[in-house]
């Protein structure tokens, strides 16, 4: 069962009107102690109880991965690799395992399903797989049985029956492809905020909550280093038509709906201007490429293996001049030593060295129509420079307004425009406490 639309185009295809499971998705903060366990576990009876069928898509518990990551730089293991998977798969098996005992407990059936099992077909690079096909038959088997089925996310299985994670935030990619194939009509994502914010609430306790988002603009969100779901993910559930249902885990509340209706469009927007939301990624580096004017393929060159190893880059600029090649991107910082890797190895005439600067992150404003309004990028620029604060590299898109400001200067540079375009006004309806940052 391939995820692809047929060659069509999704934006005008029929919506499906169907029933289908549920399927919850748990990330790993709902699940770190036992009694959070015990409580997913009441929740997931309480759905098998009302007669439907019910999948369950689990992230590994807490601070797990980030432990078995440190035990893979331990051994000095690289960061990705098909050993690595092997080990970072278990995570998400075990919470799959635990969660099964917790419903047996509650007197409901459970299967855990695990690897091979789950019926999850990917290829590409160890680390950063990518979905290409879901066999729901093991699935199907667990349910016709009137058990639930625990998927471990976050993993599939290559042509080569080797193991391959599908990166951070990859169980959300796992539920969706899950509801899609199985014919759900939308996917709950259960996590520890109250659904999608116009800011990280921890960071600005003024956020509010947007009750409906549209899912172009959420992919945007996610893509700009949203934590809240990942960005393959959403586009997975634009394509097949499968709206996302983003709740808190342990308290109740209406949460986010991101649909992909057209009807949605008007709704998500409860504010006059064009911008949902303002998000921060402190995980990027901006890195700086310089060839000699000789090397005519390094743009290419470089943008092939960026691709061939799925690094994806933002903020790209390029000039080709007389003097050489220089480019700028700017991508994850853990995606910068292969890149340092790369050009080490790679054949032709030598570069200058790479500069890359860390101590920078990614600022964007996230919304509707932002080419068509430059207004926008003025009034952000104009405000940042009333704070005194500096920005660097700048980028523009229909759909986002990003720019590179200091690590020291992030937050307070969020605070700044989340003001300035009134994104604060579903406050008063949202129902969380945000902690006042340090």
């Amino acid at each position: 069962m391939a995820l692809s639309n047929g060659g069509g185009d999704p934006s005008h295809a029929e919506r499906p009107d169907r029933r289908g499971p549920v399927v919850h998705k748990y990330g790993g903060s709902s699940l770190a102690t036992l009694k959070q366990v015990r409580a997913v576990a009441q929740r997931v009876a309480a759905a098998r109880r009302t007669g439907r069928d019910v999948v369950v898509v689990v992230s590994a518990r807490g601070n797990t991965t980030d432990r078995l990551l440190q035990l893979t730089e331990s051994v000095g293991a690289p960061p990705a690799g098909r050993e690595t998977d092997q080990l970072l798969a278990t995570g998400e098996s075990a919470s799959a395992a635990l969660l099964a005992m917790a419903l047996h407990r509650t007197g409901v059936r459970a299967v855990s399903l695990v690897g091979a099992q789950t019926g999850i077909l990917a290829t590409g690079a160890h680390g950063r797989g990518v979905i290409v096909a879901v066999d729901t038959e093991a699935i199907g088997e667990v349910l016709a049985q009137g058990a639930v089925a625990v998927v471990a996310g976050f993993q599939g299985l290559t042509a080569r029956r080797d193991v391959i994670t599908l990166g951070r935030g990859g169980s959300d990619t796992t539920a969706v492809a899950v509801a899609a194939e199985l014919g759900a009509a939308h996917c709950e994502i259960y996590t520890d905020v109250d659904g999608v914010f116009t800011a990280d609430p921890r960071l600005l306790p003024t956020a509010s909550v947007l009750p409906v988002v549209d899912v172009d603009v959420m992919a945007e969100m996610s893509f700009a280093g949203a934590k809240v779901m990942h960005a393959r993910a959403v586009e997975l559930a634009a394509l097949r038509h499968v709206d996302i249902h983003v709740k808190h885990s342990a308290r109740p509340g209406p949460g986010t709906v991101i649909a992909a209706r057209e009807e949605t469009k008007a709704d998500m927007l409860e504010s006059p201007t064009t911008v949902t939301g303002v998000v921060l990624d402190a995980d990027v580096a901006r890195v700086t490429l310089r060839f000699g004017a000789g090397d005519a393929d390094a743009a290419t060159d470089v943008f092939a293996f960026l691709a061939r190893e799925s690094l994806s880059v933002d903020m790209a600029a390029l000039s080709d001049e007389s003097t050489g090649v220089n480019i700028g991107i700017t991508l994850h910082t853990d995606d910068v030593q292969p890149l340092r890797d790369y050009l080490a190895r790679r054949p032709g005439p030598p570069g200058r060295p790479m500069e890359s600067d860390e101590g920078i992150t990614k600022l964007s404003l996230v919304g509707t129509g932002l080419l068509s309004r430059p207004d926008s990028t003025a009034r952000m620029l104009r405000c940042l420079k009333s704070a005194a604060i500096a920005p660097s590299s700048v980028s523009t898109s229909q759909m986002r307004i990003s720019v590179t400001v200091p690590d020291d200067d992030a937050v307070r540079a969020a605070r700044v425009l989340h003001d300035e375009f009134g994104l604060a006004a579903l406050n008063a309806g949202s129902g969380f406490t945000a902690p006042v940052p340090a």
